[in-house]
């Protein structure tokens, strides 16, 4: 899994004390956040794994906000630009705790079928009006109600833990993309291939990992693979980060949350049919790469 632009979820189980009461937030646009506000709006998309479907219970979905950092919360934050991106993503524990602020984003509670997030489709998890600041936590917390479909059969989805599980993505804060003023968007890629663990005793575990980019601050690579019963996998990768795809029912596929630069397509292929290799594929933030169709021969 790519390296870049990567943000391991933390998981944390815990016995819940208490019920958890959260306030919903309001949806808004650029002309009706409140003064020292902003919107915070959060995307759920699917890094693929080779399971029919898999269902995830998610129950609360929270912020935490560094208000002592009000100023240069966008994209960019303190003319730091991508640097905090180098290496593996996992946060920044220095901020100021005396000034932080736990909120609750407006949220449908339920089951989400992330198989049905690939390729380009996402869906708006959570939205909503925060205080000023840097976000530099978001915690989602699932229920109990999580399992998978693997060649036809139902399996449930255990935690590690009898209670809710909360998966704690530790920020920078700067990571969100700022499509207008005191607007910030961010995509979380659930990883299911790394998520999902099947121990000796043959039960499937979930210990999540999330990936996070900004759609405007990275670059998609597309194509067609055909045919179907190829049953073809596709790697995108530069130096020693990769992304996996896998093709609709009609070939199509995405990567995105790519930084520019060049990068191999690698289509592994089945059922007799022969594997093969694209290079030099040149990307840039921003855009969409789309590299044609490509027909696999046995």
């Amino acid at each position: 899994m790519k390296t870049r632009f990567i943000a391991y979820a933390v998981v944390l189980f815990m016995l819940l004390t208490g019920i958890f009461y959260a306030c919903t937030k309001q949806g808004s646009s650029a002309n009706n956040i409140p003064a020292n506000q902003q919107k915070v709006s959060l995307y759920l998309t699917d890094g693929p794994g080779f399971f029919d479907s898999v269902f995830i219970d998610i129950n609360t979905v929270t912020v935490i906000v560094d208000t002592c950092q009000r100023d240069n919360i966008g994209p960019f934050g303190d003319d730091h630009g991508d640097d905090h991106h180098d290496g593996d993503h996992h946060g920044d524990d220095n901020f100021d705790t005396a000034c932080s602020i736990s909120d609750t984003l407006n949220f449908n509670a339920g089951v989400y079928n992330l198989a049905g997030l690939r390729n380009g489709i996402d869906t708006i998890l959570a939205s909503g009006n925060i205080p000023k600041g840097r976000v530099r936590r978001i915690i989602v917390t699932l229920g109990p109600n999580n399992y998978l479909v693997k060649n036809g059969v139902k399996y449930p989805l255990n935690t590690f833990s009898d209670t809710d599980t909360r998966i704690v993505i530790k920020l920078f804060g700067d990571e969100f993309q700022t499509s207008s003023s005191n607007i910030n968007d961010l995509w979380l890629d659930f990883d299911v291939e790394r998520s999902i663990i099947r121990l000796w005793d043959g039960k499937f575990y979930l210990r999540p990992v999330i990936r996070i980019f900004a759609e405007e601050r990275t670059a998609t690579i597309s194509g067609d693979v055909i045919p179907q019963d190829a049953f073809p996998v596709i790697s995108v990768f530069s130096g020693q980060d990769t992304l996996y795809a896998l093709p609709n029912d009609d070939g199509r596929f995405m990567v995105r949350g790519l930084p520019t630069g060049t990068y191999s397509v690698f289509i592994n292929s089945s059922n007799g049919y022969s594997d093969t290799t694209i290079n030099h594929v040149n990307v840039t933030v921003g855009t969409n790469t789309d590299i044609g169709t490509i027909e696999l021969h046995k």
